[in-house]
């Protein structure tokens, strides 16, 4: 059961990450934002052990990290739907889950700069395309995971 929830969360996170970019393409385009290759300068740490330099671009390495986080941390909130986490609140803990989990790699690799060193919009901006994403894959998570309690899916998002 827990395995199946952590595949189906996995999928629920590849539909909340296609939302937040799209949500990110709208706010460049308003903006003027440019890509952030932050994830593919954190991919190459974590299994190269070497920086790129900032001026580095890999599009394929920056999918690979954005996809593959956001079904990573998309499977932990399969499992929680399954638990009994649903609903509103789970996505609002769950928010802050992917935001550590970015944090995380992205300091510990030396890539990232701690948040409170960025401006206050890259803050908004950070937290809000966050958020977008795991509200998103909450509401599919719930959808297709049944849950433990019940043994059947639950409304979504207001759960």
């Amino acid at each position: 059961m827990w395995a199946r929830a952590a595949l189906r969360g996995a999928v629920a996170g590849l539909v909340g990450v296609a939302v937040m970019t799209a949500g990110e393409k709208v706010e460049q385009a308003v903006t003027g934002r440019p890509d952030s290759y932050v994830p593919a300068r954190t991919l190459t740490a974590l299994t190269t052990g070497r920086r790129l330099p900032e001026s580095a671009r890999p599009p394929v390495r920056n999918h690979l990290m954005h996809w593959g986080t956001g079904a990573a941390v998309g499977a932990l909130r399969g499992i929680w739907s399954a638990a009994g986490l649903r609903g509103w609140r789970a996505s609002a803990w769950h928010t802050a889950v992917r935001l550590a989990v970015d944090q995380t790699l992205e300091n510990v690799t030396g890539v990232g700069a701690p948040p409170w060193t960025w401006s206050r919009q890259d803050q908004v901006v950070d937290v809000g395309h966050k958020a977008v994403y795991s509200f998103a894959t909450g509401v599919v998570a719930d959808r297709i995971v049944p849950s433990a309690r019940n043994g059947r899916g639950g409304r979504g998002l207001w759960d």
